[in-house]
């Protein structure tokens, strides 16, 4: 049976697509702006560009034996995340809101891409907007598996992700970004996906290592397979981290280029932070170390980058790296064997955003937008705190018992042997 059943859902998505060929077109079509549209293209392959950048990252720090299956696990996202999100996830995330709740939207909408030929979003073609919104949703999942890598079962999280992403995720992107969503409504700025994506990731990674435990042999020394990947998937989430914010102005005019600058230039920062924080601890400074720098301080300014200044970025990057390493060191002290380190990287490094954002958020920059603490308004700051823990508890809280869940109908751990032999011959038969 189990052997049956994932061939047999993609024969029914393919009987569905049979019953609901979207073929219907608006009976007025809108008109779009040749510019917006171009930028949003561009920057949909961006974002897809960083889930293969991702699994270099992550798939350098891993040790030899596993880092296939640990590429792999960020590589499949854009297949399996991509099935969902056509056939009712897109709908679920961004369509008609049900009862009011501000929580969901009804898969009914645009279920199997119906609705969105000649349709538009705002000044860009709803299937655009639709596909762009999928590339969040792939990385998202693929976020989590650092911190779960070298001991989960492929099968396991095929399921789990699956999970994950109609029960956490959908709704975070319902309540943030739809008009009708209940912290969109509520005041809370989120330009690219701090609270969505980083927080909901991180909390969803640190259940993850507290659920599954430790390594087996966790406390010998980490020896990562190839530092050159690291290097070379930081520099593809980079670039693709320009479609990822600057992308989501939804156009190509000032808003987009502040995103951009804000964003390069809080990386920058953050790279630079790590290193000279090491410096200072007595350390050598590291390529791990300015990579992983780096890439937080792409994760504390999504939440931010269209909100705020490029002199505040730099604030953002540098406080966000310093938090994230000591983060790093308090984890390190403990129990908890989050391996590639993605709860202090990711899904603090999204709360100091999300902070940040409640503090440097101007309206010089965005008039849709609110001031912040800095500009002499407290609002904007509460808010985000308040839906900080909001979101923190439900992210954590929903995905322990996705784990279970999981666990109850596959078993999420490799055996102990197949551990120790490695997950790219036990899970896959092939080798680096």
């Amino acid at each position: 049976m189990k052997k049956i059943v994932p061939f047999g859902i993609l024969v029914i998505v393919v009987i569905l697509a049979f019953l609901y060929p979207g073929n219907v077109v608006a009976a007025k079509p809108a008109t779009f702006d040749k510019a917006d549209v171009a930028w949003l293209l561009i920057s949909t392959a961006l974002v897809l560009l960083m889930t293969p950048g991702l699994a270099f990252f992550y798939g350098g720090m891993v040790r030899k034996k596993n880092v296939i299956s640990t590429m792999l696990q960020s590589f499949v996202c854009m297949g399996l995340i991509t099935i969902i999100w056509v056939v009712f996830g897109f709908s679920m995330a961004f369509g008609t809101d049900v009862g009011g709740w501000g929580i969901i939207g009804n898969p009914k909408t645009f279920f199997m891409m119906q609705n969105t030929l000649g349709v538009a979003w705002g000044t860009i073609p709803v299937i655009l907007f639709a596909m762009f919104q999928l590339k969040f949703a792939v990385i998202t999942p693929a976020l989590i598996t650092g911190a779960f890598a070298e001991r989960i079962r492929f099968n396991s999280y095929l399921i789990f992700i699956t999970l994950f992403i109609i029960v956490i995720y959908i709704p975070l992107a319902h309540a943030t970004w739809h008009s009708d969503g209940i912290f969109f409504k509520y005041g809370v700025l989120d330009f690219a996906g701090g609270t969505v994506v980083h927080m909901s990731a991180g909390w969803a990674a640190l259940a993850s290592a507290l659920y599954l435990k430790k390594r087996t042999g966790a406390e010998e020394v980490h020896t990562p397979a190839r530092i050159s990947y690291v290097i070379l998937g930081t520099g593809l989430l980079w670039f693709g981290w320009f479609g990822f914010n600057a992308g989501s102005a939804l156009g190509s005019g000032e808003l987009a280029a502040t995103a951009l600058a804000t964003t390069t230039t809080a990386s920058a920062a953050a790279a630079m932070s790590w290193i000279f924080f090491d410096i200072l601890r007595g350390k050598k400074p590291s390529a791990m170390g300015a990579c992983i720098g780096a890439v937080v301080g792409l994760v504390a300014v999504t939440p931010a980058a269209g909100f705020i200044t490029v002199s505040s970025s730099l604030i953002v990057g540098i406080v966000a790296a310093v938090v994230s390493n000591l983060v790093v060191i308090w984890r390190s002290k403990t129990n908890i064997d989050d391996t590639l380190d993605v709860f202090p990287c990711h899904g603090v490094g999204g709360m100091v955003g999300m902070l940040m954002t409640g503090i440097f958020a101007t309206k010089a920059v965005n008039s849709a937008g609110a001031n912040g603490l800095a500009y002499g308004e407290t609002a904007l700051f509460v808010k985000h705190v308040v839906a900080l823990v909001a979101v923190s508890a439900f992210a954590f809280v929903g995905s322990f018992i996705l784990l279970k869940v999981t666990d109850l109908i596959s078993p999420l751990r490799v055996t102990p042997e197949e551990e120790i032999a490695g997950l790219d011959v036990t899970q896959h038969d092939e080798e680096l």
